[in-house]
């Protein structure tokens, strides 16, 4: 696989089915030792981070991160990669993993992306979850979930543009937190 994929080419499709508009020329890498540095830069925000725990995190928590996610894209053949905008910049992360909690869909591939405020509203997050789509049925996934705070309108909107329907919700033991599952068959 390579390590830089252009999603250019993918079309996002309406709810009546006709296509809408040409996405934007996203690429998805495999995340470098410097991205660790750049992760931490992009989501020190406290409405990046409302929903995935409402604070930033360490730098070394960023390190350990790109660090297992190049692990992924070596074992699996997906991870969550860095996300580049049209100029090549990183904006975020987007990609598949393991669910990795004892909780909630336990041993199944989890889809996400978690952008930097300036990315938003630019269909960044759509068109690297549909590369992320067809990495993960290139590497034999069969299925996917996308845990999404219920409050996560935004997140929400990306998983029914990718074709997702809401199955189960979850609560957090540790946080308290609910999610609604959202669930595709490759």
């Amino acid at each position: 696989m390579s390590d830089v994929s252009d999603v250019s080419d993918v079309s996002p499709v309406s709810d009546t089915g006709t296509v809408d508009v040409t996405p934007p020329a996203v690429r998805l890498r495999v995340p470098t030792d410097e991205d660790a540095f750049v992760w931490h830069r992009l989501f020190d925000d406290p409405e990046v981070m409302a929903f995935v725990g409402g604070w930033s995190s360490e730098r070394s928590t960023y390190e350990e991160l790109t660090a297992r996610q190049r692990r992924h894209d070596a074992e699996l053949g997906f991870c969550l990669w860095t996300l580049l905008d049209p100029e090549g910049d990183p904006v975020g992360f987007a990609g598949a993993m393991p669910w990795p909690r004892e909780w909630g869909p336990t041993g199944e591939i989890e889809i996400g992306w978690r952008l930097a405020r300036a990315a938003w509203g630019h269909g960044y997050a759509t068109a690297a979850a549909r590369a992320t789509l067809e990495r993960v049925r290139a590497a034999g996934v069969r299925s996917v979930v996308a845990m999404i705070d219920i409050r996560n309108e935004r997140s929400m909107a990306v998983a029914r543009r990718l074709g997702m329907e809401r199955a189960e919700t979850f609560t957090s033991p540790s946080t308290g937190v609910t999610a609604y599952c959202y669930r595709l068959s490759l």
